[in-house]
């Protein structure tokens, strides 16, 4: 076998309020610029999950329609987005400037397609928009400050434009909480990881990360607005969920 692949551990970072700072893991120009490696080793199906997420926007979203992306540091989701939908406009909110400058890089060939802004939810326009996404990112948020962002998302939504969520998320029970972790490590092993890189995200995972129940995410996805929330996704400590604007 090859030799095991060092990447950085990307889940090296403290709990993330909507008001606070991010981290400096974030905001670290060469960790911005080696990020784009990291989610195909540690989540699995992610790039079917940039393509499962187009379908479901795809389906309530006219012709030329604007969407807007929660947390578009690095830029994959809206490149994968674009590709896949080329009459499609984009409005990107995300408040590590080091990321955010990585997919205005990334992004550039999007000309006039593309708006980035520094900042939280709040710092994004109004819209409204014809749909919206928040993927690998409200896992970071505590449960009442998650849902005050998914409502601040919704306002900017048009009637019945749709939401895609994913992130972090599985049963909290202690023999299924470490089942999941213990899981999260492999898979991240068998894509290459070195096996301390791994086990650093397991312990980051369990240790820092405001995980919830599936069922308690997808109950404030309903709280904050959303009808006829599904979920569409599942892979080990992953969850996918879309609801819809009112």
């Amino acid at each position: 076998m090859g030799d095991k692949v060092s990447f950085p551990s990307f889940w090296s970072f403290a709990v993330i309020e909507p008001t606070a700072c991010l981290t400096d893991i974030f905001d670290d120009p060469d960790h911005a610029a080696q990020y784009a490696e990291g989610p195909e080793q540690f989540m699995p199906g992610y790039l079917s999950v940039q393509r499962m997420a187009s379908v479901l926007l795809r389906e309530r979203m006219p012709e030329g329609g604007h969407v807007l992306v929660h947390g578009a540091g690095g830029g994959a989701e809206v490149e994968a987005f674009a590709r896949l939908n080329p009459g499609w406009r984009f409005t990107g909110v995300e408040p590590a400037k080091a990321m955010l400058d990585e997919a205005a890089v990334r992004l550039a060939p999007l000309g006039d397609r593309l708006a980035l802004h520094h900042g939280f939810i709040d710092d994004a326009p109004a819209g409204p928009f014809n749909g919206a996404t928040s993927l690998l990112t409200l896992h970071f948020i505590e449960a009442e400050a998650r849902k005050a962002t998914v409502a601040a998302i919704v306002r900017r939504l048009k009637p019945g434009a749709a939401f895609v969520a994913v992130h972090v998320s599985f049963p909290q029970t202690s023999d299924g909480r470490e089942q999941m972790l213990a899981r999260h490590r492999e898979f991240t092993i068998s894509g290459g990881a070195d096996p301390a890189v791994a086990e650093e995200g397991r312990t980051m995972i369990d240790e820092q990360l405001p995980v919830l129940e599936p069922e308690v995410d997808a109950a404030i996805l309903r709280e904050a607005g959303l009808v006829d929330v599904i979920q569409f996704f599942e892979a080990f400590t992953w969850r996918g969920w879309v609801g819809y604007a009112p």
